[in-house]
């Protein structure tokens, strides 16, 4: 008997059905029809990432122990290893592409603003950095990276307004992290944070000259000619401020290009840090924390790495590598969403961790985030009198 639906088809209503539908029909190719839909390879996927299974054979077997209750979570039917291998060799990653995208423009409407950068009142502010996945050149000889080394690399641009990725690039790990700057639309009036191994200054210049700006670290040995001094606060860690004019071989537009140059010391370490700006209205100590700001991009790699499996890939060839890593953002997507909506007290960690052992329980999902006591408390009074007292 049904009593209720399954905390994974609770989780899944988060899904943006419409968006995916059109993603499919949008990217669907001719040839040999596929026997596994595409919902049942997402479903199939998402399963995998939150129940932390490693391989497509682990995923099967995990399935067909389940039985009959896999109805329940929306699969028809067990695949094979085999047809999901296929799935994921032959059908376009772009569909689970756009339906993450579709997430992202959904979750930046709904999600919190991080409150400093609230007080800040700028317009919008992103961290762009990549992160560097090994692959075993045997299994993946297109990711070639070093003789005896396979590799990809990710670049991601992260919206440090509300903490969800915004854009991702797969490439090879050869690809420098600078021609990234060439694949991105510069919004006006956005704050785009950048560690030292973007430093380019015609594509700086581009950022400039969209309207946008930049909070970069300088290389030690830029050259560069003070034009103006402005006050310093040892106070707040701010050891020299001032404006500057690039020396050396730039175009004409970039020499005569003013910049702010804020020599910052950071309390909690002592590390003396420098930040190169092309904003000359915010004060050096807002710089130095929309920089600080930039950690929550190095925090984000780390939790996908440990937590999601985009080092584990289920397929060999390009497009099930790059299927694998937009349906763990799909799946990220969905426990930030969750979180919110539910005003979870818990981490993305432990709401994953909860998740997988709840996922075929038929309970409202804000109860499975509940502890035994919290539950107790919750218990509606009855007349009902009991025999013993806890």
């Amino acid at each position: 008997m049904n009593q209720g639906r399954t905390v994974f088809a609770q989780l899944l209503d988060l899904l943006p059905r419409r968006a995916f539908e059109l993603a499919v029909a949008r990217h669907r190719v001719g040839g040999r029809p596929l026997v596994l839909s595409v919902t049942d390879q997402l479903l199939c996927m998402v399963f995998a990432q939150l129940t932390g299974r490693a391989s497509l054979r682990e995923t099967v077997t995990c399935l067909r122990a389940i039985g009959s209750r896999r109805y329940h979570l929306g699969l028809r039917h067990t695949p094979a290893r085999s047809t999901l291998a296929e799935a994921n060799e032959r059908r376009d990653h772009r569909i689970f592409a756009d339906t993450a995208m579709s997430m992202i423009a959904a979750a930046r409407r709904e999600l919190p603003v991080d409150s400093d950068l609230r007080r800040l009142k700028i317009k919008a502010a992103f961290a762009l950095d990549s992160t560097t996945i090994d692959l075993c050149l045997a299994l993946f000889p297109w990711a070639r990276f070093k003789r005896t080394k396979g590799a990809i690399k990710a670049h991601v641009l992260l919206d440090l307004f509300v903490g969800v990725p915004v854009f991702m690039r797969v490439s090879n790990a050869k690809t420098s992290d600078i021609s990234t700057l060439d694949q991105l639309v510069f919004v006006p009036g956005a704050f785009y944070i950048l560690d030292r191994g973007y430093v380019d200054f015609a594509r700086l210049f581009r950022i400039h000259q969209a309207g946008a700006f930049f909070v970069i670290r300088p290389k030690r040995k830029m050259s560069y000619r003070v034009i103006k001094r402005l006050p310093a606060d040892p106070k707040a860690g701010v050891v020299r401020d001032q404006i500057i004019r690039l020396r050396g071989q730039h175009r004409k537009a970039i020499r005569r290009w003013s910049l702010r140059l804020v020599q910052y010391i950071d309390p909690s370490t002592g590390k003396r840090l420098r930040f190169l700006s092309n904003d000359l209205q915010l004060s050096a100590r807002e710089i130095a924390l929309l920089y600080r700001k930039r950690w929550q991009i190095e925090l984000l790699f780390k939790w996908m790495k440990q937590h999601l499996h985009i080092k584990a890939f289920f397929g060999t060839t390009p497009n099930a590598v790059k299927a694998q890593l937009w349906i763990a953002v799909i799946v990220l997507l969905l426990i930030h969403r969750l979180k919110h909506r539910l005003n979870l007290a818990q981490t993305p960690n432990e709401i994953a961790q909860i998740l997988s052992v709840t996922f075929c329980e038929k309970t409202p999902i804000n109860q499975a985030f509940f502890d035994d006591h919290q539950q107790i408390a919750q218990l509606p009074d009855h007349n009902q009198l009991l025999l013993f007292e806890l």
